[in-house]
């Protein structure tokens, strides 16, 4: 963006520093009236023809500008992968504390990722590591719906759940 003495084009059309239009002259006058003004003259639409430029106080409009970019920066969801093991032999009260902890990521807006690591021949019946995966969805479907089924990856069991919207 082009301020002050940077602005080298024969006319440009000045707008005011309240939107009003103040016409075509040079870009020496509009420097000159800047001055006067204590404001800096800026490039606002360079395609246009003439030039459009403003007058305005440059370093209050980065400062202003800088402090929405930040704003808006932190109203985004950060939407995180909260990871939860469990296993094959686990006891349902054991079942149930890790699905509570799983449901409160989930109402926190966080994605959840449910694993189990099968050992030895645990391998030989995956059927019944994605039995408990489903198992475990159950207590906790009505705060998450399953975004990825179980699905058996090597020695790995893995589903992933969302929050419901």
């Amino acid at each position: 963006m082009e301020i002050n003495q940077k602005i080298r084009d024969r006319e440009i059309r000045l707008i005011g520093a309240s939107g009003e239009q103040l016409g075509i002259m040079s870009a020496d006058e509009a420097n000159k009236i800047a001055d006067e003004q204590n404001l800096d003259l800026v490039k606002i639409s360079p395609q246009a023809k003439p030039p459009v430029c403003k007058l305005m106080d440059y370093s209050k409009y980065k400062f202003e500008k800088s402090k929405k970019e930040k704003e808006a920066k932190k109203n985004q969801k950060q939407s995180e992968l909260k990871k939860i093991w469990l296993s094959m032999t686990i006891d349902r009260h054991d079942l149930e504390t890790k699905a509570r902890a799983a449901a409160k990521f989930c109402s926190g807006g966080s994605k959840v990722e449910v694993s189990i690591r099968m050992k030895g021949r645990q391998q030989a019946h995956s059927k019944l590591g994605v039995e408990v995966m489903h198992d475990f969805f159950s207590i906790i479907e009505d705060v998450c719906v399953i975004e990825k089924p179980p699905v058996t990856e090597g020695r790995n069991i893995l589903m992933i759940l969302a929050p419901k919207k």
